[in-house]
């Protein structure tokens, strides 16, 4: 029973020793946590309204924000490591032996964090916008750190690795396309009337943009036609829409004018022979 009692005394002995020895360093330590943890929000607030007149979107800004609160925190969680006495160079180098290998097992993601970061920050699009790349296209409708995904006008998405997107090729449509549609009328047709039409078919469609203007003339002489472009601008969302609507528009109105949509043919001579 003494030897219990001398035991539990050496034991709360000890316990006070290190709560003399410990506890105001673990107060510090506390304090310089909740400091930054307090300057990490700060400093969140303080990105978040530089990106915002960045033009960031809303997914992006709110990812680097986080990761500056991250970064604050773990600065200060060095200094209240350091209060406490405990060795960082051991510590700081087992990380960096791991995060070496770390590093290696994801060199697919990581490529793919740092293409997203370039995409970020030199903005080539903007979601919304209507690119071609990597022989894929579509509506921009996600930027993220490490892919970018696209949208058809079949409802299907693409989603492509930041990777493959930096360092490639890249048409930017924005957020309007150019419809290029090639009508044929015969060689006897009054082109200038044929154009006039055209012209106030465009005009009386809701889905052709008054700016910029279209571009309507004559593409090309062919072999049976005489091939009429017609490529006014509409925005990315009614494209398809807009295509049908004025090829079925035009048709009807050049057969209602008589004006002749030109086919392929051929005019073949019967030579008789003399007897």
């Amino acid at each position: 029973m003494d030897n219990s009692l001398q035991s539990l005394d050496q034991v709360r002995a000890s316990a006070l020793d290190m709560a003399v020895r410990f506890g105001p360093k673990l107060l510090v330590a506390v304090i310089i946590l909740g400091i930054g943890y307090m300057v990490g929000r700060w400093v969140g607030r303080f990105l978040e309204h530089l990106l915002v007149r960045l033009n960031l979107e809303a997914p992006v800004r709110s990812l680097l924000v986080r990761v500056a609160r991250v970064l604050v925190l773990g600065l200060f969680a060095i200094m209240a490591l350091q209060n406490l006495g405990i060795e960082l160079l051991p510590l700081i180098a087992g990380l960096g032996v791991a995060g070496a290998g770390v590093a290696l097992a994801m060199q697919g993601i990581l490529g793919n964090v740092a293409a997203g970061l370039t995409i970020i920050f030199t903005r080539p699009f903007h979601v919304g916008d209507y690119i071609s790349i990597v022989k894929e296209e579509g509506e921009i409708l996600e930027i993220s750190l490490f892919s970018t995904t696209l949208g058809h006008t079949d409802k299907s998405r693409v989603v492509i690795p930041n990777r493959k997107i930096v360092g490639e090729i890249l048409h930017n449509c924005g957020q309007i396309r150019q419809l290029d549609i090639a009508v044929g009328v015969s060689y006897g047709t009054d082109v200038d009337v044929a154009l006039s039409l055209v012209e106030e078919i465009l005009h009386a469609n809701p889905r052709v943009l008054r700016e910029p203007a279209p571009v309507i003339g004559v593409a090309r002489l062919a072999e049976s036609s005489v091939t009429l472009r017609v490529s006014p601008w509409v925005n990315v969302s009614g494209y398809e829409a807009a295509v049908g609507e004025l090829n079925k528009t035009i048709l009807e109105t050049f057969r209602a004018r008589d004006i002749a949509i030109a086919f392929p043919q051929r005019e073949v001579r019967m030579l008789g022979s003399s007897a």
